[in-house]
């Protein structure tokens, strides 16, 4: 009897998949991807095991259409635990959840735990498993943790969590490609290439030209500081792989820095990759359109980048439909992509987040602005990095200007050890490039602030939540220059607003800039005067990288004023106020220099300590994993409770202009395209707007908003379709009772 994987129209069956061709090519594909963490073996058992129960008389007759669906993934799984002991049951995880994902080994939540699918009562319900497997597939005898794999017993659980996770990606991305190669070649195309883009070495070429161009040329003191600043970085390239921080101020080139180390770095050791973590996605075209200008002509097809935004992990697909789930598994020289993305993937269940994680093996990952870093996720996220550094060849660049406490031997319990640092010298780098003086000037109510904006003529203030922005902004609104930035504003929007605001400083035009902290992100701008609400040391820092940025005036002429806001109303958000508190507790002794590196060393103590060790792993994960047995690793529920952004924020679309107000044609050519193929989502990441979710409940009782394909998607991609609640000052709100009232009586 002949057995197939993957079918066609044709009834003679000449072009079908067989299916020991499949499982032997996704297997040496799982090999391939396994090989940079030497877990070629498990990988490859992996995926020659995980259609095994393709390998039934009711799956073949599933294939002419006689049936309906078929489990074929326990099989596997089977044979996996019976064989290899340990080792065999970590395989089965992601044998029996390579199509609806990894399951709890114990007590399922959403899908069958893994003990249940390996039962004797469930296996009884499966269709039979015909010897014939045995002819058609060769095992190996016995399978071992991958080669130079080094044990940490006091963290063995979560070693294991991340070893089948990885398995899981390298099997679950070699059976869509092979899929996906089946059915483009039935169609006529050749097969979709691996390992596309431009090599690290012709970009590291078109870096250096860039780099050498007369704009770079040290001709000036803060340049001359920045070339020193580059070449002592570059000059560490061959350092062995581990972990590293870059601590450069602001001012001191250090995306560059970063990115030129990086290549180095990788074209040194023979890495694949460099992936570029950024914390927040209003920042991520502008960091990523950095790199595409540095590598000139290259630029377009090597660099990734990858939001968060739309998350399309619930939409399933089967056979031809696997050709449209998108290339989402970072196979590209450059990803940038942010600390949502990278982080809760590699705590990830399924198929479509997971697949891209063996491509973070043998990498060099820079984590831009590691002190945002989540407190409550804190030490799973350091156990994370210092496992991909230790197991998996990779290599972390925490690059910041205020350093947070990540090291064991600074306090943090289970935290980073032997951090090597690139930077030359960070406290005297921090004294050369100090632009500002930063002070603490007491309470100051509405009226004061206003008065301080009017009396002005270039200024930004920072406050702490949106309805304190918008409320100062209307106060002042009339006055030249007035401006306010808001993240219910779209990205083109603010790109827009950045752009003129850039203007207005450039020609020394009035300018009194109103925002929240999205202005922080690492937005190149800079006035004389910073004014910013209290909270963290680390964001107060961050808006002081938008002052006297470029050492335009003198340092004492550019200030960063802290103040406490004067109304109750405008308190920071009850997640920052411990943040504020430990900024006030070190404020009195390190008053005359707030921002020296003693100072943020002192602060991140005191937050930690105000914190504990608890709240550093906020539903104790790194314990759940540990009390684990190997039978029994909770992948489903980490999936759950490992959530960075936990407000619930949900996307929305706004297709009309932000000036107009009338429906921009080029989006409605998008959203066309979006009703057929998800991947038309991305070429909307600048049109969105993230909306908590109670407001989006209300926009939605509003009729406000409404979903684009919905009997595709369900409510995946909703659309603004009222364009008065699109305000070309503030962004979407949905905040006026009058209208909402009024809609709700729309029938």
């Amino acid at each position: 009897m002949d057995f197939y994987a993957h079918s066609s129209p044709r009834g003679d069956r000449s072009d079908w998949q067989r299916l020991r061709d499949h499982l032997i090519q996704v297997g040496d594909y799982a090999a391939a991807f396994a090989a940079p963490f030497g877990g070629e073996e498990l990988a490859r058992v992996a995926g020659r095991l995980h259609d095994l129960g393709k390998y039934t008389q009711r799956f073949q007759d599933r294939l002419r259409g006689e049936i309906p669906k078929v489990d074929h993934a326990t099989w596997g799984a089977v044979i996996a635990r019976d064989r290899y002991p340990l080792y065999g049951h970590l395989l089965a995880y992601g044998i029996a959840g390579h199509h609806a994902g990894l399951a709890n080994g114990i007590n399922g939540e959403n899908r069958p735990a893994l003990s249940k699918r390996l039962s004797c009562d469930y296996l009884a319900g499966l269709p039979l498993l015909l010897d014939d497997w045995q002819q058609e597939i060769d095992l190996p005898s016995t399978l071992s943790l991958p080669r130079h794999f080094t044990p940490r017993p006091s963290r063995a659980m979560f070693q294991l969590t991340l070893l089948a996770r990885m398995i899981f990606s390298c099997l679950v991305d070699a059976d869509f490609i092979d899929t996906d190669n089946f059915y483009r070649t039935l169609e006529g195309e050749a097969p979709r290439p691996v390992g596309h883009g431009p090599s690290l070495q012709a970009l590291r070429e078109n870096l250096d030209v860039y780099l050498g161009q007369p704009r770079f040329t040290p001709d000036t003191e803060i340049k001359r500081r920045r070339h020193q600043i580059l070449g002592h970085v570059r000059a560490q390239a061959t350092r062995d792989r581990g972990l590293f921080s870059l601590t450069v101020p602001t001012g001191g080139g250090k995306t560059l820095s970063s990115l030129a180390f990086a290549l180095d770095h990788a074209i040194t050791h023979g890495m694949d990759r460099v992936i570029y973590v950024i914390p927040f996605t209003s920042i991520i075209e502008q960091n990523a359109q950095v790199f595409r200008d540095a590598f000139g002509a290259l630029g377009e097809d090597a660099v990734l980048e990858h939001h968060s935004a739309f998350d399309d992990s619930h939409i399933e697909r089967q056979s031809k439909e696997k050709r449209q789930l998108a290339m989402q598994n970072w196979d590209a020289p450059v990803v940038v992509t942010t600390a949502v993305q990278f982080f809760e993937s590699l705590f990830a269940d399924r198929p479509s987040r997971c697949r891209k994680l063996h491509h973070i093996a043998n990498s060099v990952v820079i984590l831009d602005e590691a002190q945002t870093l989540p407190l409550d996720l804190l030490r799973p996220c350091t156990a994370l990095l210092d496992e991909l550094a230790l197991n998996y060849r990779a290599s972390i660049v925490l690059c910041t200007a205020t350093q947070p406490v990540l090291r064991e031997d600074q306090g943090l319990k289970g935290g980073l050890g032997n951090v090597h640092e690139l930077a030359p010298d960070p406290p005297t780098l921090y004294r050369q490039f100090r632009r500002v003086s930063t002070r603490h000037v007491g309470t100051l109510d509405d009226v004061q602030l206003e008065q301080q904006l009017r009396g002005r003529k270039q200024v930004l203030c920072i406050v702490n939540n949106r309805r304190h922005a918008r409320h100062l902004f209307e106060r002042i609104e009339a006055e030249d220059g007035a401006c306010h930035l808001s993240t219910f504003m779209t990205a083109q929007h603010r790109s827009a607003m950045l752009k003129c605001i850039r203007q207005r400083l450039h020609e020394g035009q009035p300018c009194r800039l109103i925002s929240t902290s999205l202005i922080e992100a690492g937005v190149d701008i800079s006035l004389p005067t910073v004014l910013r609400a209290e909270a963290g040391l680390d964001a107060i820092a961050q808006a002081a990288g938008r002052c006297n940025r470029e050492g335009t005036w003198p340092v004492e002429a550019s200030e960063v004023q802290v103040f406490r806001p004067g109304n109750a109303d405008w308190a920071p958000p009850r997640q920052l106020q411990v943040f504020a508190k430990a900024f006030q507790a070190i404020e009195p002794t390190y008053r005359d220099d707030l921002l020296s590196l003693d100072a943020v060393h002192a602060y991140f103590q005191e937050l930690y300590f105000r914190l504990g060790d608890a709240a550093l792993d906020d539903g104790d994960l790194l314990g759940m994993i540990q009390r684990c047995s190997y039978e029994g690793l909770p992948f489903e529920t980490l999936a759950q409770q490992f959530q960075i952004i936990k407000t619930g924020m949900r996307p929305v679309i706004v297709p009309f202009d932000w000036e107009s107000g009338e429906r921009d044609p080029d989006v409605e050519c998008v959203l066309r395209d979006l009703a057929f193929a998800p991947a038309a989502a991305r070429k909307l990441q600048t049109r969105l707007v993230q909306v908590p979710q109670k407001a989006y409940d209300a926009l939605w009782q509003a009729h406000a908003i409404e979903p684009i394909a919905p009997e595709r998607y369900g409510e995946q991609f909703v659309q603004l379709v009222n364009p008065r609640l699109y305000d070309p000052r503030f962004g979407l709100h949905w905040d006026n009772p009058q209208f909402l009232a009024g809609e709700q009586l729309v029938l």
